[in-house]
């Protein structure tokens, strides 16, 4: 039985329910991380003790499970989507705006699917814009694929923003702390490419570099429906 299958015990001496247990592991989270979060520390912030938390969650993955459907409300569409492509981005689009909201969001996303009311409902609006495009099994991969890229921009994106918390260093801060050595090594003339990338390569934003990456990705998928396997 899942988290989601059990009912929830009754809520006296003091109101609790999952809702409010979830608010306050996210907002821990939000705060330090999922290091920062456990029955405990949410226990206390809920001003309740540990064990009754334990009547409405079994272990710590389920709070994980829990939060992540919790955010998965916040990725599913405002509206019904126009087509199977902007599915996809809004799929991409609101996936990273709810990572930026909630870093730890990027330690949960891939592996196994999430079987949370709003992960599903998101899937069923995604897969829905679909179905009638191509087949189940290619529709699948196109979602696969377009999930493969964002998750991995995403997680790239917050180890970044994590990497300027942790120094207090800017992206551009690094590359003027670093600028002597890497043009000593550029210097050498043993790296060419690298050299003119660094030299003649434009500095564009995650935002920008997001959207770009997002358009070729939908552009490869595009063909592929355009011509399905025989």
């Amino acid at each position: 039985m899942t988290v989601w299958d059990r009912p929830e015990p009754p809520t006296r001496p003091a109101p609790l329910d999952r809702d409010r247990i979830v608010a306050a592991a996210i907002a821990l989270a939000d705060e330090g991380g999922l290091d920062a979060v456990s029955l405990r520390k949410v226990a206390a912030r809920l001003d309740a003790g540990p064990m009754r938390l334990y009547g409405y969650i079994s272990t710590k993955q389920e709070l994980f499970d829990l939060m992540l459907d919790a955010v998965y409300a916040e990725v599913l569409p405002e509206e019904r989507p126009r087509d199977w492509r902007e599915a996809l981005r809004v799929l991409a689009v609101r996936t990273r705006q709810a990572a930026l909201r909630h870093p730890w969001l990027a330690d949960l996303l891939g592996g196994r699917p999430t079987l949370g009311p709003n992960a599903l409902a998101v899937s069923e609006a995604t897969l829905s814009a679909l179905d009638g495009v191509t087949d189940v099994d290619t529709g699948m991969r196109a979602v696969e694929t377009v999930s493969a890229y964002y998750i991995g921009a995403i997680r790239r994106e917050v180890a970044n923003l994590r990497a300027e918390h942790a120094t207090g260093l800017s992206k551009h801060d690094w590359q003027r702390a670093h600028g002597p050595h890497v043009t000593n090594m550029l210097a050498t003339g043993r790296y060419p490419a690298l050299a003119k990338a660094v030299h003649d390569g434009a500095d564009v934003d995650p935002e920008t570099s997001f959207a770009t990456g997002l358009d070729w990705v939908l552009d490869a998928v595009a063909a592929k429906l355009t011509h399905p396997p025989s």
